[in-house]
C-alpha cells in the first residue's frame, strides 16, 4: 500500500544565469493554496521590479491538485519545466517560484526552458527532502476504568496521541499509518463499550 510521499521540510533558494538574465528560484513547503497565493505575494512584493514570476505547485499525497503560471512568457516555456523539476524529484506540498530579471538578450523557447527547469532544480537540490507517512485520524471514547486497556494498544501500535482527556468519561485522538490503519482500528473495536471514529 503506498501511503508514503516525499515533501521539502523548509525554504531553499536557487540561481541560474543565463545572457544577463538572473533567475532565482524559490522553493517551499505548502499545504494549501492559500499558502501558495501567500508566497507569491511575497515574493512579488520583495521582487517587484522583476519581469517575470513563473511558478508551479503540487498539493496532496497523491498528488491530485496541482498547476503551472508562465506569467507572460511564452507558453510552456516557465511553469511546465518547474513542474517537470517537482516531478523528477518526486515531491508534493511543494512550490517553487522562479523570479527572472530579464538581461536585454532574447534566450529564445529552449533557452527559457531550460534556465527556469535549471533554477527549479537548484532550488529543489538545496532543499530537504523527508518522506511522510499518508496517516488515518481517530478519536476513541471510553471509561475510567478501561483505560489500561487502551493505553496497552497505544503502546503496541506506538501511537502518538494528538489529544487527551481523562475523567470519568475519556477521550483520545491520534494519527495511524493508513497500512496499519485497520488493525489499530480493530484492537479498539475489540474492546467492548469503546468507541471509535475516524475524524480525517
Amino acid at each position: 500500500m503506498d501511503d508514503t510521499y516525499r515533501t521539502i521540510t523548509a525554504p531553499s533558494e536557487g540561481l541560474y544565469k543565463e545572457k544577463g538574465s538572473k533567475f532565482l528560484a524559490f522553493a517551499f513547503h505548502v499545504e494549501s493554496e492559500e499558502e501558495v497565493k501567500s508566497h507569491l505575494a511575497e515574493l512579488r512584493k520583495h521582487y517587484y521590479d522583476a519581469r517575470h514570476h513563473c511558478y508551479a505547485y503540487i498539493l496532496g499525497p497523491k498528488k491530485t491538485a496541482f498547476r503551472m503560471n508562465d506569467d507572460g512568457e511564452p507558453s510552456g516555456t516557465g511553469g511546465k519545466p518547474i513542474h517537470g523539476q517537482l516531478l523528477s524529484m518526486d515531491v508534493t506540498d511543494t512550490l517553487v517560484v522562479v523570479v527572472r530579471y530579464f538581461g536585454g538578450v532574447l534566450l529564445g523557447t529552449s533557452g527559457l526552458t531550460n534556465a527556469y527547469k535549471t533554477a527549479a532544480r537548484e532550488a529543489l537540490e538545496a532543499a530537504t527532502i523527508v518522506e511522510r507517512t499518508v496517516d488515518d485520524r481517530y478519536r476513541v471514547r471510553f471509561k475510567y476504568e478501561q483505560m489500561n486497556d487502551v493505553m496497552r494498544i497505544v503502546k503496541d501500535y506506538g501511537l502518538t496521541l494528538t489529544k487527551q482527556q481523562f475523567e470519568m468519561e475519556c477521550e483520545v485522538e491520534f494519527g495511524v499509518r493508513q497500512s496499519n490503519s485497520e488493525r489499530v482500528r480493530m484492537a479498539f473495536e475489540n474492546l467492548r463499550t469503546v468507541i471509535i471514529e475516524k475524524t480525517a
